[in-house]
């Protein structure tokens, strides 16, 4: 099973959620529905939304009552996305113009609110207070989890402890909850409930981690960005707090951070991520990021055997091992 099987196995029901993203943004006032238009036009891998159908699969399937999670957890995403390239100032998201450098800092700011508020309107559909919880505690711990990166730009002193708890705010716990809320919106047993958080958790926290091994080894053209955009914002990722640890780089290495950050010219990042790919720190990455998948497939091994855990296993390969 490769991944495009699983989302041609969802299509229909996915081009439906496709469908009431754009409905969802449509229609209060014509720049912030232009702009937020661009921004879901831009693509993106809809994992969210997978991931709620999926859990959805483990329940009573009502794809009627699952969109009502599906697209306000991708409506959260996607508004994180829009305040993220302001705060890193990045002309180019997919390959495309950021809704910032189109417009300008105000407009993006005020699309990520609107767009926040009209995922805050589609789950008020469901009865369910405590999705309307789970939902409100992520979007305050992504705020906290993004104020903790800002707050740590350039900062060559945090711990691993600390990337990784930044990244279960930022990223992970969105993903967990994807997981979980599609299968209670389902009246899944409680157990299953618990076992799909765990493995959209431990799959969030993998799916950061290669996120951040792209920047560093990947392409302008593949991944949407220039290589090496994290560290010229300041962003210092796992693989980077690794390769800090060898003696040997240490103090190279952080005369180019210095450098990047002065923004003298005395640092120059291609010769930063030279260093970075070959040292053992891209090793220890990708071994952590391998056992995080481990523990999504050891929750998995819980759950029915059914076709929507055979996908969920087949998504956690794919994150684990993609390239884009």
């Amino acid at each position: 099973m490769k991944i495009m099987d699983i989302f041609g196995a969802l299509k229909k029901d996915m081009d439906f959620i496709e469908q009431q993203l754009y409905r969802s943004i449509d229609g209060d006032d014509g720049i912030l529905s232009e702009t937020s238009l661009h921004l879901l036009k831009a693509g993106g891998k809809r994992l969210r939304p997978v991931f709620v159908l999926l859990g959805g699969k483990f329940g009573n399937y009502d794809l009627q009552q699952l969109q009502y999670i599906a697209v306000p957890l991708e409506l959260i995403h996607s508004a994180s996305l829009v305040h993220d390239d302001v705060i890193d100032d990045a002309e180019t998201r997919r390959g495309k113009p950021t809704v910032k450098s189109k417009w300008d800092n105000r407009i993006a700011m005020y699309t990520g609110d609107y767009i926040y508020a009209k995922a805050l309107m589609q789950v008020t559909q469901l009865g369910n207070p405590y999705i309307h919880r789970t939902l409100a505690k992520a979007m305050v711990q992504m705020s906290i989890g993004e104020m903790e990166q800002i707050r740590d730009f350039f900062n060559t002193e945090q711990s691993v402890r600390d990337y990784l708890l930044r990244i279960r705010r930022k990223t992970a716990l969105l993903i967990a909850i994807s997981c979980q809320l599609g299968a209670m919106a389902a009246e899944a047993p409680d157990k299953v409930n618990l076992l799909l958080y765990r493995y959209g958790y431990n799959v969030g926290m993998a799916f950061q981690i290669r996120d951040d091994l792209l920047d560093l080894f990947g392409t302008e053209k593949v991944i949407g960005k220039p290589p090496g955009s994290d560290m010229r914002q300041g962003n210092i990722t796992l693989p980077v707090l690794y390769a800090l640890q060898e003696p040997e780089l240490r103090e190279p290495l952080l005369r180019e951070i210095r450098g990047i950050q002065a923004g003298d010219g005395s640092g120059d990042v291609s010769r930063a991520i030279e260093m970075i790919r070959t040292s053992p720190g891209i090793r220890r990455a990708e071994e952590l990021a391998d056992r995080f998948i481990r523990k999504a497939l050891d929750a998995l091994s819980e759950l029915p055997d059914n076709k929507s855990r055979a996908h969920l296993q087949e998504i956690a390969h794919f994150v684990n091992k993609r390239s884009y």
